[in-house]
Formats: structure tokens, sequence, C-alpha cells
């Protein structure tokens, strides 16, 4: 893990890169983690595991218990002020929820991380569903609705890098696709212009996703709706969701061109006298 993304040249600080192969070491669906198996996971020393969690947890990220270790509220912090700063679910929200309320099914927003989708904006009505999805949630993007549109849309050198990547999710998906398959799943996703994921990543989850795009007609993240397989079939999510979907897409893709197109302005206060 401590060779993934690794810089080079005397500017690269390793210490800092070690901390965050801590941090990615805890994993969904185990919260508390020894530093036995965080050495394990990351491939560093446990004497360097041990000083990095002494670290984190003074710095308020990590927290110590009987079990082992476990991530605290703040790490959130690292997450949300990436997407804050694109003030992405600013902007999309209320979309988003007018899509909810026409389809009353989830609806999410997502962008890739190397060969993962990385949930970034969310609206959910409560619903069974095999896997829980919340803000930073990951998934193999070839398995996903929005992974496959936002794979589709990137050139083939980068594709290529993209796909090489190892999943970092912890999720192995239903799907495994040969590459020929994934090539000719992605030729009819740019033909059609949407993804549809019939329970390729999970038994009942069904989805269907577009494009979400900036002002120079960039696909800068996938929007979906996500239904339970066994309530809503493949003809209604298409027929009935589809249509709704690629209208909420080119919403929030015009308002987005809107928002980049106006320009900062900084006001300063003026003090009286």
């Amino acid at each position: 893990m401590t060779d993934i993304g690794r810089g080079a040249g005397p500017d690269f600080i390793e210490a800092l890169a070690r901390g965050l192969d801590v941090l990615r070491s805890f994993r969904p669906g185990t919260p508390a983690v020894t530093l036995s198996e965080i050495a394990g996971r990351t491939g560093l020393a446990r004497p360097t595991v041990r000083r990095i969690l002494i670290t984190l947890e003074a710095l308020g990220y990590v927290r110590a218990d009987g079990r082992g270790h476990t991530l605290t509220p703040r790490v959130l912090e690292l997450g949300m002020a990436y997407v804050n700063a694109l003030n992405m679910w600013d902007v999309a929200r209320p979309h988003m929820e007018k899509l909810v309320a026409q389809t009353n099914e989830s609806t999410s927003m997502a962008q890739l991380d190397g060969s993962d989708i990385v949930y970034v904006a969310r609206v959910a009505i409560p619903k069974i569903v095999t896997l829980a999805v919340t803000i930073g949630t990951r998934f193999p993007a070839p398995a996903t609705s929005m992974g496959k549109v936002l794979l589709a849309s990137l050139p083939p050198e980068e594709l290529a890098a993209v796909l090489a990547e190892p999943s970092r999710s912890g999720i192995t998906s239903r799907w495994q696709p040969t590459a020929a398959e994934l090539d000719a799943s992605l030729r009819e996703v740019r033909a059609k212009g949407w993804a549809l994921a019939d329970q390729d990543l999970a038994p009942g989850i069904r989805s269907i996703a577009t494009g979400v795009r900036d002002g120079d007609g960039r696909v800068v993240a996938a929007i979906n709706v996500t239904v339970h397989a066994a309530e809503t079939s493949v003809e209604t999510l298409i027929d009935d969701h589809l249509p709704k979907l690629l209208r909420t897409a080119a919403d929030i893709s015009h308002d987005w061109s809107l928002t980049a197109a106006v320009p900062a302005v900084t006001v300063l206060a003026l003090r009286p006298g």
C-alpha cells in the first residue's frame, strides 16, 4: 500500500504520506483496527504505526479503545473540505431533491478516484438496500452506473491508467468484466449518454446514471437514481426515471456553468472614520 502514488524528489514528505496510509487503512465494516492490522495493511513497521497513531490521536483524528483504534468524526472534515470547496452540494441539492420527489427513489452524485467512484452528494429515502451509502462511500467504478458514465468519459490513455489502479473500496462486485466486456459496455454508454447497472455491484441494487457537465462540456461528475430490484423493473427505470434523471443532470450542468461564470468578488469591510 505504501508504494501507491509515491512521489519523488527532495520536496516529497514521506512522513505525511505514511500518515495518510494509516488513515486509509481503516475500512468499511471494521471500524476498530489493531496496530498489527494497520501495520499489515500498510506495510509499515509497528513502531512507525504506533508513532503515527499517537500523533493522529493527539490531533483528534483517531481514538484508542479496548478493541483497537477507530476513526473520529473529525476525519470527515478532510473530505467535506473538498466537497464544500466545489460548492457542488449547494448547487445540486435543489435539483436532486426535486428528482427524489418525482421518482420516490434515492439519488446520488459521485466522482472518480482512481478505479473507484466516491459519493460527493446524496438525497436518500428510507429503503433497505444491500449496501449502505453515505458521503465518502466508494465502490468499484466498472460495476456501478455512475462509474460506467465516468469511465466512458475518459480519453483512452487516462482510462487505461485509471483501470490499472486497484480498488480501495473493500467491495468485491458481482460483475467482474473482462477487458473486452468492459470495453463493449463503455462503448454503449458513450453512444447512449447514460448507463445502467442491473445488480452488477450487489444483489438487489439496480441503478441508472448519466453525466453532469461543467461549462466546457466536460463530464465532471455522474448522477444516478437507485432502486431496489424487487420493487422496480428495468423497464420502469428506463421509461419513467431516466427522462427525469436526464433533465435533472441538464439543469445541474446549466447551474454549474452559470456559477463558474460568475467572477469572484472580495468585499472589504471599511472601518468608520
